[in-house]
């Protein structure tokens, strides 16, 4: 069998690579369930938060076996792999890279020997001080051969630095390590017997509790409740552990509460069908929309949604605008991972591999394009002129979010910040580089006041650039630091 090499994607437009997901992350304790299949359709369900590499871990109670590979969920298992995934409970995991490299030994979750069993690790987020942990684990581990480590992740610095703690058993580490650890991070992690689940004391990252009849589920978003037919409990709270084995759940503080969730999660990352903080995604979205119209109102004569990402705020866009709602962009549902790399003539012809004009519904008409957000600006330059093209009169172009401005350092690989479009033009200017007869953006404030959330418990540094967690300058080293700096561990 062909496997993925991890490095194709659907990104025809490969100078316009959108804002990448943080990762998905799923866990569950389930005896006498298939484990390993409960996580496959969980990963399955958080696919959108992570395509690079996918990966499961079980334990029987004796053992922990991994099985990873480069690619989505569903071309890194087949049935006979989870066959061989036994056990009572298992971790599972979908990457995107945001701290080391897209490469199998980066692959998620990480496995680590110690002296009270066998620890694997699952991470959705990015630390800010990693550099400073990977000098802990140097001077901790410092008979370990130069570059021992392999992997060049937080990830793996982490389940090293929990291996290492002098303590009595995994749960014992993990509450060692965690008040060490900055930035965003939400773990599922498990011994051979039990399974845990931390959160970042800002919970930047989604991450919520669900219960089986037969036993309990940690997951990255609501959704992965959904497919193995848990029940949702509640979110796992920001400074929160968990640990969950035959004597049921376990919960206690290891960092008082300072709520900073991650506002991108309500523009784009989550799915919509999620529930975070209470509010369901979907009907966030379709008021940002809403609002939307109210701060930004255009005479048209039809509202079309980049699909998918616009469809709930073209949504709520039309019916406060009383302009009529349609379908005017088709999306092909089949353009994934390829081994085949589109030729200099069909990559000219840009984003139609992906999105193509329904023109019996454009042509001749004002046209109303709504979008979660503009990174820099290529695929809304492509999608204008693919709307000119189909015969569209007017073209006006309606954004979901705030203008970006800054990069994100908590778990998404948006652009750097010289390369974000808004960072170095105005509306005005954007509107004219894109094509478009008129350019609008929600604000700031309407964003957060559809989410119903407090925004001083919200993150917003991707349109502010007030980061609530420090970022060190090493950061500005992007995602190979790691592979950049001369510090190793095992």
């Amino acid at each position: 069998m062909r496997r993925p090499d991890g490095l194709l994607n659907h990104n025809v437009l490969g100078e316009d690579k959108g804002p990448q997901d943080a990762c998905g992350v799923f866990g569950v304790w389930a005896p006498g369930e298939e484990v390993a299949k409960l996580s496959f359709y969980g990963l399955y369900a958080l696919q959108h938060r992570g395509t690079e590499s996918a990966g499961i871990a079980t334990s029987d109670g004796e053992r922990i076996l991994v099985y990873k590979d480069m690619g989505l969920v569903s071309q890194v298992f087949t049935e006979g792999d989870l066959a061989t995934l036994k056990g009572n409970l298992a971790i599972g995991h979908c990457r995107y890279s945001t701290t080391g490299s897209s490469t199998w030994v980066n692959a998620q979750p990480t496995l680590r020997p110690t002296k009270y069993g066998t620890l694997a690790l699952a991470h959705n987020g990015n630390l800010t001080n990693t550099g400073d942990l990977a000098e802990l684990v140097q001077k901790l581990d410092a008979d370990a051969p130069k570059n021992a480590r392999g992997a060049t992740t937080d990830t793996e610095i982490m389940t090293a630095l929990i291996g290492l703690q002098d303590e009595k058993n995994v749960e014992a580490s993990a509450l060692a390590v965690l008040p060490k650890l900055e930035g965003a991070f939400s773990l599922v992690f498990m011994d051979e017997h039990t399974l845990y689940a931390a959160r970042d004391r800002h919970g930047v990252r989604p991450l919520v509790l669900g219960k089986l009849e037969t036993g309990w589920v940690v997951a990255s978003e609501s959704a992965g409740l959904d497919i193995v037919g848990a029940a949702f409990v509640r979110e796992i709270e920001p400074g929160e552990f968990i640990a969950i084995d035959s004597n049921g759940v376990r919960s206690q503080r290891w960092a008082e509460a300072q709520p900073k969730g991650c506002l991108f999660e309500y523009v784009y990352l989550a799915r919509p069908d999620t529930t975070i903080a209470g509010s369901g995604i979907h009907k966030t979205r379709v008021a940002i929309g809403a609002q939307l119209a109210k701060e930004a109102p255009v005479e048209a004569d039809l509202v079309i949604p980049v699909p998918e990402s616009g469809t709930p705020a073209a949504i709520g866009y039309a019916k406060e605008s009383g302009i009529p709602f349609g379908m005017g962009l088709v999306k092909n549902s089949y353009v994934g991972r390829t081994f085949i790399q589109p030729s200099q003539t069909i990559r000219q012809l840009g984003i139609r591999l992906k999105l193509n004009p329904l023109r019996e519904i454009i042509e001749g008409k004002r046209i109303i394009v709504v979008d979660d957000s503009i990174v820099r600006g290529n695929t809304q330059r492509a999608i204008v002129r693919m709307l000119r093209e189909a015969g569209a009169r007017e073209i006006h172009v309606r954004i979901s979010s705030p203008p970006v401005k800054w990069p994100c350092y908590y778990g998404i690989d948006f652009a750097t910040k010289a390369e974000l479009i808004a960072n170095g033009l105005d509306v005005e200017e954007i509107r004219r580089s894109i094509g478009a007869d008129s350019l609008g953006y929600v604000s700031l404030d309407g964003l957060i006041s559809a989410t119903e959330v407090a925004s001083e418990r919200l993150c917003s540094a991707c349109f502010t650039g007030e980061y609530p967690i420090r970022i060190p300058e090493d950061m500005s080293e992007g995602k190979m630091r790691l592979e950049i700096t001369e510090v190793h561990g095992n």
